[in-house]
């Protein structure tokens, strides 16, 4: 019987390097951000602030393995794809409530949509990846 891949193996390694990607993309634009003009837009910021500790999270979730790698990994996931959803919903239904971007507006467009994406990768992955009993 053939073992189950782990998260941080094989196509993992790429989900984990382009968690880390944003993870540092999210951060420095949220830390500029904050620190120069918070007073401009500050929900759309700790947005952006938000979504950077979960992809940090995320990563790392993910390049544990394990059970509660993957829990971690489940849980940033699902938050992550539902405050895309969210956040997307809201940033192009009512363009006030963002007078600046944040990391999910519009779906993560200013980002080629990879924040969209991504969660549903990380998803899929921990399905393909999970361990069935036998």
């Amino acid at each position: 019987m053939a073992e189950a891949q782990t998260t941080n193996r094989g196509p993992g390694r790429l989900l984990i390097a382009v968690y880390i990607l944003f993870a540092i993309a999210a951060t420095s634009r949220a830390g500029l951000q904050i620190a120069t003009k918070f007073d401009r837009a500050p929900v759309a910021y700790l947005l952006s602030a938000v979504a950077a500790l979960i992809y940090i999270v995320a990563a790392v979730g993910l390049a544990r393995a394990g059970h509660a790698g993957r829990q971690v990994a489940l849980a940033c996931c699902s938050v992550e794809l539902v405050g895309v959803v969210a956040v997307g919903i809201l940033s192009v239904a009512d363009q006030a409530l963002f007078p600046d971007a944040t990391v999910w507006s519009g779906f993560g467009s200013g980002y080629g949509y990879i924040p969209l994406v991504l969660p549903m990768l990380g998803l899929y992955w921990l399905w393909r990846t999970r361990h069935d009993p036998a």
